[in-house]
């Protein structure tokens, strides 16, 4: 058992000066007789022995009071969760830029951000994809353009973390797009920064080179490295030219041949400035393969977790202390009356 509030215990000592006020102040009435001495013979009656009991009554409902306000409380069990795991930051480019349709997987063409929500899924939940999946990581998503946004805390909820990056999309709005990269470290940094305790990784993927925000990519890594964040950088898209999804004045959308350029160097300089690795996908299997080769050059460490229920006892506590009052101010007026 433990309080949750035990200073409220010092109430306790007000309550016999409390009691010795109110018996002072308390006022006597009596019947005026010519000789007590034959009354000071007689025994006393069962009832008023019993009647010098009711005061015991108040002092119990009193204590009972201080004793709930001090909010006792019972473990109801204790479970101790080990897990293995390191904490994950998921930096996703949405620019527009990522709705080429120049990656292929499973031999099924697709757009750049639904072969990164795919590969990422097998990442996390492994299965039959030749990854072992993250069970006991934590993982967080940020996704960004223009401004960076964060998605999802870090969680070991990986069911609503999958939820929430079926639910990604490409930027749709010419305002909102761009590639800020560093601020979409910055935003991944603060995440991870709190993870204490934990190995913690930050993956990066874009398909193109920072032009938007204020901060630039390697002071940001600066930051990684200072907090012991390692960030693993990811070029995804082909070279050269790819087919991308152009939105007309209309709101039609027709496919281009656009000029797509990665700035790997700046990708390198950020992984190896933090102790990380650069990594170039140009199709689902290399992505895949890519998840794969970070899977083995992050072993886990230990994590152990401890949880204990508690359920308050001050309902009870309060209950006792009424049922109390209620029987001395009963007593007090039926079987135990005194008159005057």
């Amino acid at each position: 058992m433990i309080l949750a509030n035990p200073a409220a215990l010092l109430l306790l000592l007000l309550i016999p000066p409390l009691l010795l006020l109110a018996r002072r102040l308390r006022a006597r009435p009596a019947i005026g007789f010519p000789e007590v001495g034959t009354l000071a013979n007689l025994a006393p009656a069962p009832a008023a022995r019993l009647r010098r009991l009711l005061p015991a009554l108040r002092v119990l409902a009193l204590i009972a009071c201080v004793i709930a306000l001090a909010r006792p409380q019972w473990g109801l069990e204790m479970t101790k969760v080990y897990s293995k795991g390191i904490a994950i930051a998921m930096v996703v480019d949405v620019s527009s830029s990522m709705g080429a349709l120049d990656l292929t997987i499973d031999e099924h063409e697709s757009n750049r951000l639904d072969v990164v929500k795919e590969t990422f899924r097998a990442f996390v939940e492994g299965g039959g994809t030749g990854l072992d999946g993250r069970e006991g990581d934590l993982i967080g998503m940020v996704s960004f353009a223009r401004y960076a946004d964060s998605l999802n805390p870090l969680t070991l909820d990986h069911k609503a973390l999958v939820a929430l990056l079926d639910q990604l999309e490409i930027v749709n709005l010419p305002e909102e797009d761009g590639t800020a990269i560093g601020e979409a470290i910055i935003l991944g940094v603060e995440r991870l920064r709190r993870a204490s305790g934990t190995s913690r990784v930050m993956i990066l993927l874009t398909d193109g080179s920072n032009n938007a925000g204020d901060t630039d990519p390697v002071q940001a890594a600066q930051v990684a490295e200072a907090l012991d964040i390692k960030i693993y950088t990811i070029g995804t898209g082909t070279r050269g030219t790819a087919m991308i999804p152009i939105r007309e004045s209309d709101g039609r959308e027709e496919l281009r041949p656009t000029q797509v350029f990665i700035d790997e160097y700046t990708l390198e300089q950020v992984a190896r400035l933090t102790g990380g690795r650069y990594f170039r996908a140009t199709d689902g299997e290399a992505l895949r393969s890519i998840y794969a080769e970070i899977d083995r050059l992050e072993e886990a460490t230990h994590v152990a977790e401890h949880y204990q229920k508690y359920i308050d006892a001050f309902p009870a506590l309060l209950a006792l202390a009424l049922t109390l009052l209620v029987a001395e101010a009963t007593l007090a007026n039926t079987r135990l009356r005194t008159v005057p």
